[in-house]
Parts: structure tokens; sequence; C-alpha cells
């Protein structure tokens, strides 16, 4: 069972989405590889899902295309787009055994008995549940049902997968393994697939690129580690990790904080207020005269929270902004952690910072 030379690249052109008098999607672009494991990240209400659905034929659009493959499907119905898919609820029949949910969408597809026994089978393979067969949907922990919804979204051969939040009903430690064995699984089959969620960190883990979307539309679309490093607004910045913000003026290609010129490892805008993003993990305690000059920022203690491995500090720069360092507690930093109301100077490294604007 693979899919890795059959898969076909998706094209979304100009989709439009209004439910009543309120736009959900605005003129929305996107093309995704053959092959790739694209995620849609957003909060709710940005639009991800609806997207989603329209690809999978479940909602129609108001305008734009859809081409799979280099066929238009902007109006064909969901049983004839070949699509697997996987919803946030599994959506699995309770009064039918493993097997016969499994076997479902090749009954519909009036695949032969002998046929269906030997697909269903390398499908259980898969996703490892052999020997579960026979057993009964409510008899499965979360994570044997969450396979049993991807078994049957696979077990057709589809050229596209979707899915949709399908690990947000299980726990922590089995959601991170799980991400693991979706992204090992999509490696094995090549299937393109396009995946939902608000999950940032689930994102990363699994994507080859990310769609962050807020408001009906595409903010950004990158690698995860592109992403991360290089947000391009303060919506991204925000949204994919934990992220300092310090209000910068540019003029002249340059950036300017409280009289002090800030060095950047981003292009800095022509003019206007925007904004230096430098991660938490990024900042430093400035250690004495061997350091650099270069963006030192003079900051108040105004809490320090420990976390086992990690610590966090939190200051406040000198116009009132609030920062904050996160370091591991490492034996030569134990000793430097700075105490409430101490004043100190932090520094942070121009290439570990980007200046942002407040859209795309």
């Amino acid at each position: 069972m693979s899919a890795a030379q059959s898969s076909p690249p998706i094209s979304i052109k100009g989709i439009a989405k209004r439910f009543g008098s309120v736009p959900v999607l605005s003129d929305l672009d996107l093309d995704v590889a053959p092959g790739e494991f694209l995620t849609l990240l957003g909060p709710s209400g940005s639009g991800k899902t609806t997207l989603l659905m329209i690809l999978a034929g479940f909602v129609r659009a108001n305008a734009g295309s859809i081409r799979i493959g280099g066929d238009e499907v902007i109006t064909m119905p969901p049983h004839k787009r070949n699509i697997g898919m996987v919803f946030q609820n599994y959506a699995l029949f309770p009064h039918m055994n493993v097997f016969h949910n499994i076997a479902f969408p090749l009954k519909q597809r009036r695949i032969a008995a002998v046929e269906t026994a030997e697909r269903v089978e390398k499908a259980l393979e898969l996703v490892q549940l052999q020997g579960l067969a026979d057993r009964r949907v409510d008899q499965l922990s979360g994570g044997q049902r969450q396979r049993v919804a991807l078994a049957r979204a696979i077990v057709f051969e589809p050229r596209i997968v979707l899915m949709d939040e399908p690990l947000s009903a299980l726990d922590k430690g089995l959601r991170e393994h799980m991400q693991i064995e979706l992204r090992s699984l999509h490696r094995r089959l090549g299937m393109t697939t396009v995946y939902v969620t608000h999950d940032q960190r689930e994102a990363i883990t699994m994507s080859d690129r990310i769609a962050v979307m807020n408001k009906g539309r595409i903010e950004q679309l990158d690698q995860p580690k592109t992403l991360y490093a290089k947000p391009r607004t303060r919506f991204v910045a925000g949204f994919i990790g934990d992220s300092n913000f310090i209000p910068v003026d540019c003029r002249d290609g340059a950036a300017w904080y409280a009289g002090q010129r800030i060095h950047t490892g981003s292009p800095v805008p022509p003019s206007g207020r925007h904004w230096l993003v430098a991660r938490p993990e990024c900042v430093r305690l400035a250690g004495g005269a061997s350091e650099t000059s270069t963006n030192v920022f003079a900051a108040t203690v105004r809490d320090i929270v420990y976390q086992g491995d990690s610590f966090i500090c939190y200051v406040t720069l000198a116009n009132g902004e609030q920062v904050a360092l996160r370091d591991y507690c490492r034996s030569d930093i134990l000793s430097r952690i700075p105490q409430d109301g101490q004043a100190i100077n932090l520094q942070i490294n121009a290439e570990d910072t980007s200046i942002v604007t407040s859209e795309a």
C-alpha cells in the first residue's frame, strides 16, 4: 500500500467562503506539492477547518478553483474525489467491529471480499493493530480508535488524506506518541496530506510546511524552522511559540529603541513603528566587560519562575516593556540567576531577532 508515485499536487486558487454575510475565507490561494504533509494551523475561527471541508467537498465555496492532479474538483461530490478523511471524533461505526469499520469504504466501492480482506489486513499492519480485527469499537482505547479511523481513511488507497484535528481528544503523552506515528506512516506511504490543528507544537513536529491562518487568510506559509526563526508578522510570531515583542522605530533602513540602534537578522522596514521579535531562549544575561555592546538592554527583574530543568526570568525594560528570558539550570548559570528587583543587562544577538509588522 503505497501512494508515493501517484499522489497528486493540489492547487487552490481564489477560494472565498461566506456564511450568510460573514466572510470566512477571502480570496485564498494555496499549493500543496505531491506527497507533502502540509498543516493548516490557526486559532478557532481562522478558517482552517472550513478550507479543509471545501477541499473534501463537504462545504461548497462561493468562489474559486480547486485542482487535484490537474483535474478541477470544485463542483465534484465528495465520494468522487478519492480523498481519505480522518475526522476529529473519528466517526467510527459503534455497531461494527474493527474489520468492518475499516472495510466500509471498500464495500462502498464494491471491492471483492478476498481483496477486501487482504487490504484490511495490510491496513491493520500499517497502523499496528494486528490481531484486533474482531474487536468491538467500544473495547478500544482512544489511541486504538484513532488508528482504526486512520486505517479506514487509507485502506482504499486515496490520492489525498485530509485530517481534521485527529489527535485533539487524546491525552498529552499519547498525543505526542501519535504525532511521531503519523509522521512515520506518512513517510512510508507518501500520500499528499493536509492536516488541521490549532496546536503549534503538533504542527512543527509533523509538517513539511505550515500555513498559518488568521481571519480567513494565510499569514505565512513556510517550513517549520523558517516560521519559528523568521516570522513575518506579529500574529505568526505570537502564535508559533513564545515571543518577546519590543517596539522599534524604523527610519532610513535602521531600527531604534529608546535612542539605541538595534541590530537585527532580518530586513528593516523603511519607516514606521514595528516590533523586534526575540524568543525567550535567545535572550541572555549580559556578562560584563567582555560582552559586546550590541543589543544590550538595561532591565529590572520582576519575577523568577523555576521549572526544574530551566527557569524563566521576567524583566521590565527602561521604557516599560515586559521581556522574558529562558535558560537551562546549568551549574554555570545557577550561580548567576538574578533576584527579584535586581538591575541587570540583557543581550540579544542580531541573528536571533526579526522585525515584524502587524500584517502580512
